[in-house]
């Protein structure tokens, strides 16, 4: 008999220009991130938030950190008070992206 532990559903996750990582297990959000980047960017988003939450700050370096890489942000800053605050990064793309 299989271990369906071994081998998880995958899920499809719709993509809007807002993504929450409190769902996502701490060595998920690299890769979490890189994709929500590249969806929103073949959605045309230019516009994002990322939602990481305050804690000590471990998530928010780390997705700053990617962010910082990523050649299509252009910048990146704390969420508006109304939108989680430090505890969201709000991103700007590049919006002359074209698509292969």
């Amino acid at each position: 008999m299989a271990d369906d532990r071994q081998h998880p559903e995958i899920v499809e996750i719709e993509i809007t220009d807002t993504l929450d990582l409190h769902s996502f297990a701490p060595a998920e959000v690299s890769s979490v991130v890189e994709s929500f980047l590249e969806a929103a960017i073949d959605k045309g988003f230019d516009h994002l938030r990322i939602i990481h939450g305050k804690g000590v700050g471990v998530q928010r370096r780390r997705v700053r950190s990617l962010l910082r890489k990523h050649p299509n942000v252009v910048s990146f800053s704390d969420a508006s008070g109304d939108a989680s605050g430090w505890g969201a990064t709000t991103v700007i793309l590049k919006t002359d992206i074209v698509s292969d």
